[in-house]
């Protein structure tokens, strides 16, 4: 059964504590809710990218909680998204309100013990396909980290202890005790 954006609003709206997303040809998917040990990890990441951007000034940051509807029609919740600042502002106020229509320019997913990595994969290569400019799976079960850029392979690190935004996070440089 295919879920319309329509319906897909109106479930959300019927069940605000339900976290779920939407893929591009209407497949609900229900979320599990994350483990104490991701939800920790998550949040110190979520704390970096926001204290890096509170000094650049250079965005705006979401968190897991935030739905974005990319051009290919999905409505997806990273872990941790960023979005420049001047893409966000060409928004509307009513288009900031809902789940915005825009893909973030970063992406991060974190693997919790319910995930499954080839389903995250193909979300982070989604994330790119919608036009994503970098995004990060972090795995701390595997301590492998699998980074996405757009024409570019996915490159792979075991066990890094940090992790550089880059030119799209410029100045960001990620400590990761796995």
């Amino acid at each position: 059964m295919r879920v319309s954006h329509e319906q897909f609003l109106q479930i959300v709206r019927a069940n605000p504590d339900l976290r779920l997303e939407l893929t591009s040809n209407g497949k609900l998917i229900g979320m599990a809710p994350t483990g104490s040990e991701g939800g920790q990890r998550n949040a110190e990441i979520g704390a970096d990218l926001v204290i890096w951007n509170r000094k650049t000034k250079l965005g705006v940051v979401f968190d897991s909680s935030t739905g974005f509807t990319l051009p290919n029609g999905a409505i997806r919740s990273p872990d941790v998204a960023w979005i420049a600042r001047d893409r966000w502002e060409a928004l509307t106020p009513d288009q900031k309100k809902g789940f915005a229509p825009i893909c973030p320019d970063f992406v991060l997913e974190l693997a919790s013990e319910s995930d499954d990595i080839k389903e995250l994969q193909a979300k982070l290569q989604e994330y790119i396909e919608n036009g994503a400019r970098l995004g990060w799976l972090i795995d701390p079960r595997s301590k492998r980290v699998w980074i996405y850029r757009p024409s570019q392979p996915v490159e792979s690190l075991q066990n890094p202890t940090a992790l550089s935004g880059e030119n799209v996070l410029v100045g960001l440089k990620l400590s990761l005790p796995m």
